[in-house]
C-alpha cells in the first residue's frame, strides 16, 4: 500500500488523468488530494466528476482547499460570489455551462455541492506524515488548527510540527515547477494551471511524478533546500 499525495489540481483535468495513469495508481493505494480542485483551469466540472467517481470506487482522502471553500460559500452569498468569481471562479462556472459565457450556479450538480460541503477533510494523517492544504501552527495539534491556517496560510519556512510528523501541503505555488522540501515539510503545488505541473508525491520514498495539461510527464526525487 502506498500513500500518494496530489497537489492543487485547479480544473486541469488532462494533467490529472495523465498523472494517475503515469503513477499507475492501484486499488490498494490511498490517494490524498490536497484541495483546490476548482478555479483557474478550464475543466473543473470534469475534475469534480472524476474525484466523486474515484471516491466511490477506491481509497480517496480529499482535503479541502481555499478555492473549494470559496465555491461553497459563493453559492448563497452575493459578496462571497463576487470574490470567488474574481479568484478563478468564473472559469469554473463556464466549465459547467459550456454554452453560456458566464456560467450558472444552477448547472452545478447537487452531487458536486454535496462533495464540497460534506466529503472534504480539513487534514489527514498517517504514522509518519500529515497532509493539509496550506499550513499549520507548529505548536498546535491538528484537530485544533483554525481554518485560516489549514486553507490560507502560505508555506514560507514552517517550523517542525509538535507531532514530529512531516507535513505535506499545497497552496503555495512553486514557480520552479518542482516540489519544495525543507525536510520536515514539503510543498507540492507546482502551478499546473499556469503552464506548470501537477505533482504526485510518495512521501515514504520521496519520489514524485508530474504531468501537465499538454500531456507531458516527468519524475524525480525530493531535494531538500
Amino acid at each position: 500500500m502506498r500513500y500518494l499525495a496530489i497537489g492543487d489540481i485547479h480544473g486541469c483535468f488532462r494533467a490529472l488523468t495523465t498523472l494517475i495513469e503515469y503513477v499507475e495508481v492501484t486499488p490498494s493505494d490511498i490517494l490524498i488530494t490536497l484541495g483546490d480542485y476548482v478555479d483557474r483551469g478550464s475543466n473543473s466540472c470534469a475534475v469534480m466528476d472524476w474525484l466523486i467517481a474515484f471516491n466511490g470506487l477506491q481509497q480517496l482522502r480529499p482535503l479541502r482547499g481555499n478555492h473549494d471553500a470559496m465555491m461553497s460559500q459563493a453559492r448563497g452569498n452575493f459578496d462571497a460570489r463576487n470574490n470567488w468569481l474574481h479568484c478563478g471562479g468564473s472559469a469554473t462556472l463556464r466549465s459547467y455551462s459550456p454554452f453560456d459565457d458566464e456560467g450558472k450556479f444552477v448547472d452545478v450538480p447537487d452531487a458536486h455541492w454535496s462533495f464540497l460541503d460534506n466529503d472534504l477533510l480539513p487534514y489527514f494523517e498517517n504514522e509518519t506524515h500529515f497532509f493539509v492544504h496550506a499550513n499549520v501552527y507548529h505548536n498546535m495539534p491538528l484537530d485544533e488548527q483554525p481554518e485560516h491556517m489549514l486553507y490560507w496560510q502560505k508555506f514560507d519556512d514552517p517550523l517542525p510540527h509538535v507531532s514530529g510528523k512531516t507535513m505535506v501541503c499545497g497552496h503555495t505555488s512553486q514557480s520552479s515547477g518542482v516540489p519544495r522540501s525543507v525536510g520536515h515539510a514539503v510543498c507540492i503545488d507546482t502551478k499546473v494551471y499556469s503552464d506548470g505541473w501537477l505533482t504526485c508525491l510518495d512521501p515514504s520514498t520521496k519520489q514524485y511524478w508530474q504531468a501537465n495539461e499538454k500531456g507531458k510527464t516527468r519524475k524525480g526525487f525530493l531535494e531538500q533546500v
